[in-house]
């Protein structure tokens, strides 16, 4: 009876000891510094990454979302104030959202933005497709396909997320805008902020932009123009998440877009809730996020 019991309480302990050790390969990982060497931009970038629960161990390949920052962050914001990975987490766990990879690039070092500047002097968008998009596809094992690629953002990064898939509407199957930043509001608003008197490094006075430049810009980065001027079908490709507080101070931009979209008929979800441009508004919606762009990477 007693080597009995030895056996029993031996067994439990290996099973114990499995669960363990299950528990222990099947956790998510959070990189909040990676880097990658930019030609266009000239130096090291920086980009935090999430990694699903089981990655690690599995020989699978995920679908990615591009996480977007706003002003004043960098790509640990979504990490520290968005609290992303317990809220992916939780998210995969209670079968809300699929396992999913996480990119979170940095663009608040050198210059601030995800566009190409007028002056093309910081050419941002040309290193997130050209070479931050290709690093992350080579580098982890991520599907490179529209279906399973998916780009959300809060205020600036917002913005991103809505030229990125208006710019780019052939390579993701959903975007989700929150709080966005929706571009200048008229010609004029446009002229005295890229206009504004601005010293190179060199302490030299910059010259000022054309007017033909100037319109050109906007145009190609109002998030309203593209959605009442782009093709339909373009825009129609891409499913849409658009989300901001009743108290924002850019709820006017997103909700001009929401109905702008809707007089061309385009597919779009839009919400509107109580609350502002702060991380507990932001934190409240990725759950939603999550599960938004996880009904694009599943079979319907």
């Amino acid at each position: 009876m007693k080597t009995f019991a030895i056996q029993i309480l031996a067994s439990l302990m290996l099973l114990a000891s499995s669960v363990a050790s299950a528990q222990t390969s099947h956790h998510s990982v959070v990189k909040d510094v990676c880097t990658m060497t930019s030609q266009i931009l000239g130096g090291e970038r920086n980009y935090a990454i999430y990694l699903p629960p089981g990655y690690e161990t599995s020989q699978r390949s995920y679908p990615v979302l591009y996480l977007l920052h706003g002003a004043g962050d960098d790509q640990t914001g979504w990490i520290q104030f968005g609290e992303v990975q317990h809220i992916a987490d939780k998210a995969i766990a209670d079968g809300v959202a699929t396992q999913m990879v996480i990119v979170m690039p940095d663009a608040d070092t050198g210059k601030r933005g995800y566009f190409n500047d007028i002056r093309g002097e910081w050419n941002y968008e040309d290193f997130f497709f050209d070479e931050l998009i290709p690093h992350i596809e080579s580098t982890y094992r991520v599907k490179a396909d529209k279906r399973y690629r998916a780009v959300a953002g809060l205020s600036m990064g917002g913005g991103g997320a809505f030229m990125y898939a208006m710019h780019h509407p052939e390579l993701f199957s959903s975007a989700c805008p929150l709080s966005a930043s929706t571009g200048s509001k008229n010609l004029d608003d446009a002229k005295a902020r890229y206009n504004r008197p601005r010293r190179d490094e060199s302490d030299a006075e910059l010259e000022p932009v054309s007017d033909e430049t100037i319109k050109a810009y906007v145009e190609r980065h109002s998030a309203l123009l593209l959605a009442e001027n782009m093709p339909v079908d373009d825009l129609k490709s891409v499913r849409w998440y658009i989300d901001c507080g009743d108290d924002d101070f850019l709820y006017e931009g997103n909700s001009l877009v929401h109905i702008a979209l809707r007089k061309r008929d385009v597919p779009h979800e839009f919400r509107i809730r109580d609350g502002g441009h702060r991380w507990s508004y932001w934190r409240s919606a990725l759950p939603n996020v999550l599960q938004f762009v996880s009904e694009s990477f599943h079979q319907n």
